[in-house]
């Protein structure tokens, strides 16, 4: 199971937004979100200061069958004290929670190999206010992903589980996962919650392979990646903070929304509308993030 953002403001979207607001309609998601295995904490402390928006601990794939009751002590003991960046647990069963959910540095939980609705409120009555996070790992989940995204108000976020679901489809090409890529980004919008982020790339040397991958998923609507190293973390951030060209096109969006309300066509005759205003006002705050 899995874990998502930050402290526990609500991300979901307003819809009642003029076309002239004065900032975006949705508040912008953690762009990076790294891993690190909950059986190191000495790697976990490292990931604090990597400069990812979230760190998720592991206690899942990462760690061997032996040491997952020693990652789970870590955990806890690493999670006693508050951090100045955001921390995720991955939890590998629904018995980990108890353990967990009490503590002052938990920011939220990512569960992996969530199918059902009924998946969600099974753990939200274990961890009552904790920010959720389904993984999409198999076709069930993904046919469910509307489901899963609205079960509970405590869902803050979805994502795919990509390596599971690429050996529960038997999927040999990249672009064999591009429908249920297509579907979890419909079914967070759908369920106004953040766009997803994209699940992992798993090869930490091949960085040019990365930055392709991240084009095509901003190209498809996710928001940012997860990562299993530092050294992907600049690769994501580039890939997603706006061109020049991008930053002047939404400050012209919003500079001619700021006239007036409603619909209204820019000099070049493209048409704007709330939505596309909302859209401006995103990229200029990822553009002010990016610094």
């Amino acid at each position: 199971m899995s874990p998502l953002s930050g402290p526990a403001e609500d991300e979901r979207t307003r819809a009642d937004e003029p076309a002239g607001a004065p900032s975006p309609a949705r508040p912008l998601a953690p762009l990076t979100w790294l891993y690190a295995p909950g059986d190191r904490p000495e790697v976990v402390r490292k990931a604090l200061s990597s400069g990812a928006d979230v760190v998720i601990v592991d206690l899942e794939d990462a760690v061997a069958p032996q040491r997952k009751a020693y990652a789970l002590d870590a955990t806890a003991d690493l999670l006693a004290d508050v951090h100045p960046v955001p921390v995720h647990v991955r939890v590998h069963t629904p018995r980990d929670i108890p353990t967990l959910a009490p503590l002052p540095g938990l920011c939220g939980l990512r569960l992996p190999k969530v199918t059902h609705a009924t998946d969600i409120h099974r753990i939200a009555r274990l961890a009552p206010g904790l920010p959720l996070y389904p993984l999409l790992e198999n076709a069930l989940a993904v046919e469910h992903a509307h489901a899963i995204a609205t079960a509970h108000p405590s869902v803050r976020g979805i994502a795919l589980g990509e390596a599971d679901l690429r050996a529960d489809l038997g999927v040999r090409e990249d672009s064999g996962l591009d429908w249920p890529r297509g579907r979890v980004v419909v079914a967070a919008r759908a369920a106004a919650l953040p766009p997803p982020a994209q699940s992992v790339h798993p090869d930490v040397r091949d960085l040019e392979a990365l930055a392709a991958g991240c084009a095509r998923g901003r190209a498809m609507g996710f928001f940012g990646r997860a990562a299993i190293h530092p050294r992907q973390l600049p690769v994501i951030e580039r890939a997603y903070f706006p061109t020049p060209e991008e930053v002047e096109a939404a400050r012209e969006v919003v500079e001619a929304a700021a006239t007036g309300q409603g619909a209204l066509a820019l000099p070049n005759g493209r048409f704007v509308d709330a939505a596309v205003v909302e859209g401006a006002h995103r990229v200029l705050s990822l553009a002010a993030r990016a610094g």
